[in-house]
């Protein structure tokens, strides 16, 4: 087990708290793996970063998340804001170009990254990118996005989480048939319908409705010098998110690459949502040594 050592990165409005597993620099050639998840914090990785103990792996909590306490006043997540931190965490590492595995909202954020600082990545993996703005049916799904938030606003988290799920499981485009269902009961995905009167939930909130409102420059990640490969899981097809990262791919002139899994599909058990984390590192080795 490759030990892991926590460290804050003091920036403009926050404490940035992340864990390096590994030397720095990094030794045996290859860059610093740098895994960026969003609303999700570091400890999401686990599982995967276990997967590359070969590899100098660094994992981070957003600011206002987890560990990294803001000091700014603000409760948006945003990527622009969050891609000037993570240039200033890779700066801090001092390693050069850095590869970077990112996940949903993580996915959006280091697609800024790439097109605003080109010479901080060597290749980025973008795992399911949730952009509304490369689907068919845009409008419908911002208006998708809008029922949740609602049933979080009018009966808490249960309620949001239930419509929530329902939105990212729902096959194809959202049409009649999708606003016509009944809102959903949280007793049938197993959780609480009591509300403990929280409206700050990163997910359920508008905290990072830009996240999901962000539009991609092709332009610039093209332009960026950066290897992108998006990637989408074998068992999302159809949904929410493997829909947005076709889109993306389609958007950037490629097709994406498909991994195991779903779109936890790095995940360990202790989430409840387990993955396949040695067979989903394995992909990722491969499409990594690819560049």
């Amino acid at each position: 087990m490759t030990t892991k050592q926590t460290k804050t990165l003091a920036v403009d409005g926050a404490d940035l708290v992340y864990d390096v597993r590994g030397p720095l620099p990094p030794a045996g050639g290859s860059p610093v793996l740098l895994m960026v998840g969003q609303p999700m914090s570091a400890e999401g990785f686990d599982a995967l970063a276990a997967e590359f103990t070969d590899r100098t792996v660094v994992t981070y909590d957003p600011r206002g998340l987890g560990r990294s306490v803001r000091t700014d006043g603000r409760t948006d997540n945003t990527p622009q804001q969050q891609a000037a931190d993570l240039h200033r965490l890779i700066a801090e590492l001092d390693a050069g170009p850095v590869d970077v595995f990112a996940s949903s909202g993580g996915a959006v954020t280091a697609l800024e990254l790439v097109a605003t600082h080109p010479g901080d990545v060597a290749t980025l993996v973008a795992h399911e990118p949730p952009i509304n703005a490369v689907l068919p049916d845009a409008g419908a799904a911002e208006r998708a996005r809008g029922l949740f938030h609602e049933a979080y606003q009018a009966k808490g988290r249960g309620a949001g989480m239930a419509a929530f799920i329902t939105m990212t499981s729902w096959q194809g485009e959202f049409t009649d048939d999708y606003f016509a269902q009944p809102a959903p009961d949280p007793a049938m995905f197993g959780m609480p319908a009591d509300d403990d009167g929280t409206r700050d939930d990163p997910l359920l909130s508008t905290a990072s409705w830009a996240v999901t409102d962000y539009r991609p420059d092709p332009a610039a990640l093209a332009a960026s010098g950066t290897r992108i490969v998006i990637a989408v899981g074998e068992e999302s097809a159809g949904t929410y998110t493997a829909r947005t990262a076709l889109g993306t791919a389609a958007l950037l002139g490629q097709e994406a690459t498909v991994f195991p899994s779903h779109h936890g599909g790095f995940l360990g058990g202790e989430f409840g949502y387990a993955g396949k984390p040695p067979e989903f590192a394995a992909k990722l080795r491969e499409v990594l040594a690819a560049g």
